[in-house]
């Protein structure tokens, strides 16, 4: 189903906050799921489910007391435990002080359980985010396929005005007289499709039921958009995946290549991009600006993007993975996505990155919109990627967010005693308000950055 072609139906801003709700409410969901069930496991009576704050809007109760509900506001959820005087945690003093003339019952609250179940069911949390990434992840690579380590055509995309001479199963050996290299060696890609000319149609050597031919077809990297970055210079002004650029400025180009060079050299000059969409031409104006984009290394090098990703002509072929193969690749994807947000954290605390980077609720909500309308499968991918996020974030030692309760609780292993009542209010306080100015900071850099 083309998504895309759904939105004017319910309107951009309707399909935006569509999309993200949708992505907030599976990770809220599953994270407050974590909580629930690791906290019913160990002993500790579950009050009260909620996805969303603020008025409820329906509401059911089980037959173990817990009452289901969900509320009017989407930006997140929260667990309330036997004990909680809120859906921070805080503790229910009066509540507390009944439940200690019944060890049975003071057993069963948040405040009263062994430190084992309050830490337990706290990190649950996180950890249920960093699983549901993983098995989301897995899914993808399932869904995709293993890519087959020849060069070897799947399906091809048509590129207007040039006919293709390759066919589904020819395994590309050389273009433009220059041999394929290793899959494997990026270096060597690079400098290989460096070397190929900027012509629209080019010269491939094939193997095609086992014998070579020469046969004539379009760039090996035409100036096709696969996807279109959210937020960006080509997001801006409607550019679309599927469109071929055939010109910048007036000046013919032929591959995704050409592409790049001329934004790099713009160094932010407005450019004008002649389209063709389904065949019809348009014609973009757009201007480039400095992104920042993490490297191989775990760095960042700041770059003149337009906000374009391009593709090859055709789509490699494939061969089912093993969900064991794919279970590995989606906790590695996991823990690059962990990686790259620290990596992404110190640079922007030392100075090397623009703070811009931090996205809020708005630009978290456009980027869902867009993925939503151009892939569903971009789409989901955001939802493991946020889902990493928001568990990562919510291990920071921050009072209010789960690393603050086990930094609380990491105190009390040690010290054998809780924190201070008062000191606590006073650090949770603290905390909200940490919270909210990371908010505004935000929100701040969605609207003007």
């Amino acid at each position: 189903m083309d998504v895309a072609a759904l939105i004017p139906q319910f309107g951009g801003l309707a399909f935006t906050i569509i999309a993200f709700i949708g992505a907030i409410s599976v990770i809220v969901a599953v994270h407050e799921y974590g909580h629930y069930i690791v906290g019913r496991w160990s002993g500790i009576f579950p009050e009260v489910f909620s996805l969303g704050f603020g008025p409820v809007l329906w509401s059911r109760m089980d037959k173990r007391g817990t009452r289901w509900q969900i509320a009017a506001i989407p930006m997140g959820g929260f667990v309330k435990f036997l004990g909680d005087a809120d859906a921070a945690s805080g503790k229910d003093i009066a509540a507390m002080e009944a439940a200690e003339e019944d060890p049975e019952r003071l057993r069963k609250t948040m405040h009263g359980a062994p430190l084992w179940a309050r830490a337990a069911t706290v990190a649950a949390g996180p950890v249920f985010n960093f699983v549901l990434s993983a098995f989301i992840f897995a899914g993808l690579f399932l869904w995709q396929g293993k890519p087959v380590d020849e060069m070897i055509v799947g399906s091809l995309k048509p590129v207007p005005g040039v006919e293709n001479g390759l066919a589904v199963g020819d395994e590309i050996l050389s273009v433009g007289g220059v041999a394929l290299p290793a899959r494997e060696d990026r270096t060597a890609w690079q400098a290989f499709e460096a070397t190929l000319p900027d012509e629209t149609v080019l010269t491939y050597v094939v193997d095609r039921d086992g014998q070579q031919q020469e046969v004539r077809g379009p760039h090996f990297r035409p100036a096709y958009v696969s996807l279109v970055t959210p937020r960006g210079a080509a997001d801006d002004v409607g550019m679309a995946p599927g469109d071929f650029i055939t010109h910048v400025d007036g000046a013919p180009i032929a591959s995704f290549d050409a592409l790049r060079e001329a934004v790099v050299a713009s160094e932010g000059r407005p450019l004008l991009l002649d389209v063709l969409r389904d065949g019809e031409p348009l014609e973009f104006a757009l201007t480039a600006r400095r992104t920042d984009l993490p490297t191989a290394d775990g760095g960042f090098e700041t770059r003149w993007l337009v906000g374009l990703q391009g593709g090859l002509m055709f789509d490699i072929a494939t061969e089912p993975m093993s969900p064991w193969r794919a279970l590995s690749l989606g906790a590695n994807s996991v823990w690059a996505t962990i990686e790259g947000t620290f990596s992404g954290i110190s640079h922007m605390i030392t100075g090397k990155i623009s703070t811009c980077n931090i996205s809020g609720p708005i630009g978290i909500a456009e980027t869902s919109g867009s993925l939503a309308g151009q892939s569903l499968m971009d789409y989901i991918g955001l939802i493991a990627a946020l889902s990493t996020a928001i568990g990562l974030i919510n291990l920071f030692p921050v009072p209010v967010l789960d690393g603050g309760h086990l930094m609380f609780f990491a105190y009390e292993a040690v010290t054998g005693r809780q924190p201070n009542q008062k000191v606590m209010q006073a650090l949770m306080m603290l905390g909200v308000a940490m919270v909210l100015s990371l908010m505004v900071f935000s929100i701040g850099n969605d609207l003007f950055c």
